[in-house]
């Protein structure tokens, strides 16, 4: 036998994990799959996420890999390992890719969508944001087309996970309307810590119709300076883990 490079799709329900990383003591994604492959081969390996998205974030699209040296043929491994995970968690697809890919190095672009309902659901409460206050839809489509290009987004990240270069260069921003949902899309080549969240917190902020008075509130105008003159001061407008999803990864 020879070692192979397996490439997994996956889509997951975030809802009851502590975000994609391994954690001690922790329910994470890549502890599931890491133990569904260990179920399925006997086998320990070293798996490789595109991205770690936090407790309660979704994925549509979550890119991984891992090396083995196992009989098992590669596009087997989807149904192997769905047999072992629980109904949150699904492999989409699994094949075999060379052995210098890696999943997190070697990603083009990702994209993330954001979703907000206007009205509290029973059943979606755990899939979107739920805010009921009136948002100004034209406010928030000229917030999201200045995040395009390439900016240093140091300002909308977790200050301790700030690295020697914090630029981003974002391909699309935008806001559209489907049905009662509001959703925010964006694709850029990478993201900080919580840099979606904190951007689509300060967004809402600036676009909500009737602003809560006891809270700093943004313009459009602060917006731009903070972004385009970051300091050390974080904005602190941050969407709640439920309405994010990591859609694509593309390589």
């Amino acid at each position: 036998m020879a070692e192979r490079n397996i490439k997994i799709v996956i889509e997951y329900r975030g809802t009851d994990y502590a975000g994609w990383q391994i954690q001690a003591n922790q329910r994470t994604v890549q502890g599931e799959l890491t133990k569904a492959i260990l179920q399925t081969t006997g086998q320990k390996v070293n798996l490789i996420g595109a991205g770690r998205t936090d407790a309660g974030v979704h994925a549509l699209g979550q890119t991984a890999n891992f090396i083995i040296d196992h009989r098992l043929d590669p596009e087997k491994y989807k149904d192997a390992l769905n047999y072992y995970l629980d109904d949150d968690i699904r492999v989409k697809e699994s094949y075999e890719v060379s052995l210098e890919f890696h999943a997190r190095k070697h990603a083009l672009w990702k994209r993330y969508r954001y979703l907000i309902g206007a009205e509290k659901s029973a059943l979606y409460r755990e899939l979107r944001w739920e805010n009921e206050r009136s948002l100004d839809f034209d406010r928030l489509q000229k917030a999201a087309r200045l995040i395009v290009g390439k900016h240093d987004f140091s300002s909308f990240c977790v200050a301790a996970s700030r690295k020697e270069d914090n630029h981003c260069f974002i391909h699309k921003a935008r806001w559209f309307r489907t049905g009662p949902l509001l959703v925010f899309e964006i694709r850029g080549n990478r993201f900080l810590h919580n840099m979606v969240r904190i951007l689509v917190g300060a967004m809402v902020n600036l676009g909500t119709v009737d602003p809560d008075h006891h809270r700093e509130n943004l313009t459009l105008d602060m917006f731009a300076d903070i972004l385009y003159a970051p300091t050390d001061r974080r904005v602190v407008f941050t969407a709640p883990p439920q309405g994010l999803y990591l859609v694509t990864v593309k390589y």
